[in-house]
């Protein structure tokens, strides 16, 4: 359990705890970051390239019909290692961008901040130290809730002064390109702060990559960014699906993010038994969560979703050949070919064709008594309902 603890802030209370095991406080993991980031230090690694797809657990309020679920797959691609700046940063929103281009989900945007911007915001605002996480967490309601709502809760639930709130929300609320980064490395207050300066100085070396791999289009340096997690040290990015809310309006709506990440770079220390540091940044895609949105718009278009990828159904048109269908499957299946066949001793020909047509699968291997006594089979095409002997 304590591998978890505290490497989560707010989100630690979705932590699934399970119950003392003799001694032993265990908990399911909450993402494949941590873990990996454990792997790293245990294992001496100083450097990796990897993608991991697994499964996490989340004891959050469930919303499936917008792929929220408690058990859930993760499929995370990390860069480890001391590398120059922003280099593997911008490799991973390329491949963000790779991917959900390649599905073809619709317009998205990926959002791209620093963690070091955002206290460098907090701190010329006037939030003491102490509460840049409590701030940043709340901020990070801002792609859901208006400004107002985030307002009162800095306000009243985090314990910041209102004029520091408003200053907060005048940074808070920008987003752009280079132009902003030129913009805020200008502003008189952020130019001062060291970290905010680090933070704007990589960004921009970020644009720039983005620049050079062609896909700024689609990034946005958004200032209301915060990630909910503690780790994250620098550059923190989030995909959001675009999507029209009715065909007369053009204003785009986020359909919720599907992926997120960012920079990490003191978390393998953290398991270190010699605090050794290893840079790290990574990106998380979140599978379910583009799936409901694939299956919501099959559903819309009304077409049929191919559950298998059978090639071919082995049927019998009398009664008493099981053994023949047996027989046939198992030479399709040694060859490599993926065959099925009705789980029934004398099914119907009509119900085995039947099963073609509702799951899709392209052909039916016949094998009846006047077969049998040819030696072939009849190869039946279900969707022209032409057939051919073999």
């Amino acid at each position: 359990q304590e591998t978890l603890m505290g490497k989560y802030g707010e989100d630690t209370k979705l932590i699934y705890e399970l119950q003392d095991q003799g001694g032993e406080l265990l908990a399911l993991r909450y993402d494949l970051t941590v873990p990996f980031a454990r792997y790293l230090a245990m294992n001496k690694v100083n450097n990796m390239k990897r993608y991991h797809v697994a499964k996490v657990y989340r004891r959050d309020n469930p919303a499936t019909t917008r792929g929220r679920y408690r058990e859930f797959y993760q499929c995370d691609f990390d860069i480890a290692g001391q590398f120059d700046p922003m280099i593997p940063d911008a490799e991973c929103l390329k491949i963000v961008h790779e991917i959900l281009s390649d599905l073809q989900l619709g317009d998205f945007v990926v959002k791209v901040n620093d963690r070091r911007i955002l206290n460098g915001v907090f701190d010329v605002c006037g939030v003491p130290e102490s509460k840049f996480i409590a701030a940043c967490s709340t901020v990070d309601k801002l792609d859901k809730v208006p400004w107002e709502e985030v307002r009162s809760e800095m306000v009243g639930e985090k314990g910041l002064s209102p004029e520091a709130a408003d200053r907060i929300g005048e940074y808070v609320q920008l987003h752009g390109g280079l132009d902003l980064i030129e913009q805020l490395l200008q502003d008189p207050k952020l130019s001062q702060n060291k970290l905010a300066k680090e933070g704007l100085g990589d960004m921009k070396l970020l644009f720039e990559y983005l620049t050079l791999f062609g896909i700024t289009g689609k990034i946005s340096f958004d200032l209301s960014l915060a990630r909910g997690l503690d780790y994250y040290t620098g550059v923190i990015f989030e995909a959001v699906l675009l999507q029209q809310e009715n065909e007369h309006v053009e204003e785009l709506v986020g359909v919720g993010s599907v992926a997120g990440g960012g920079r990490y770079d003191g978390l393998v220390g953290m398991f270190d038994p010699k605090g050794r540091k290893v840079p790290c940044v990574g990106v998380s895609i979140g599978i379910e969560r583009i799936f409901s949105i694939l299956e919501q718009r099959l559903k819309a278009s009304g077409e049929k979703l191919r559950t298998t990828e059978t090639q071919v159904l082995v049927a019998t048109p009398q009664k008493d050949l099981l053994a023949a269908r047996l027989k046939l499957i198992s030479e399709l299946w040694d060859a490599g070919i993926k065959a099925e066949m009705l789980y029934k001793k004398d099914p119907k020909l009509l119900k085995q064709l039947q099963y073609c047509e509702d799951t899709g699968i392209p052909l039916a291997a016949i094998v009846g008594e006047q077969e049998l006594a040819d030696g072939v089979v009849k190869l039946r095409d279900v969707s022209t309902r032409e057939e051919v002997r073999m």
